[in-house]
């Protein structure tokens, strides 16, 4: 399945700067070293000549993606007419009735962060969340197995 289009403004900011990056400044880096280490003589077991030509396709194949995939993007930057409800960009405070309550923001496929609670709108925890609102109770399967979460909070900020 395809990931959906959406980012936020500050995702799709992050994307620009890692493509202008990988263009402007790591990929001649990479290409003068890459030179560099060809002009030693016998590229077969040149150690540097292999491992720079290795960067070199990363960096290249990244570049593909981001030239390919931010052209399709589609930024929402705005709360939704309707901010109680949960829909993309929206902070979600979950409570799995075991009194830690955890907190999810529903972000694009390209700025997924598991550690800061970032959640692929394509994932199933947030197709389940998606137009609940407040105080409602959704049944999800989580790696865990199914749990019954309730909805604390919903708000829009960065």
């Amino acid at each position: 399945m395809k990931s959906s289009p959406y980012i936020t403004g500050a995702g799709y900011q992050r994307l620009k700067q890692e493509h202008d990056h990988l263009w402007r400044e790591r990929r001649p880096e990479v290409v003068r070293a890459l030179a560099a280490a060809a002009a030693e003589g016998d590229r077969s077991e040149n150690a540097e000549y292999i491992y720079r030509k290795k960067e070199l396709r990363e960096i290249d194949r990244r570049l593909r993606y981001l030239q390919t995939r931010i052209p399709v993007l589609k930024v929402v930057d705005r709360p939704p007419p309707e901010p109680h409800r949960v829909f993309f960009g929206a902070w979600v405070e979950l409570d799995d009735g075991s009194g830690a309550a955890r907190t999810y923001r529903i972000v694009g496929g390209d700025e997924i962060d598991a550690r800061s609670g970032w959640i692929s709108v394509d994932s199933p925890l947030a197709r389940v969340l998606l137009k609940k609102q407040e105080g409602d109770a959704v049944q999800a399967q989580l790696p865990g197995g199914e749990v019954t979460l309730v909805i604390v909070a919903v708000r829009y900020d960065e």
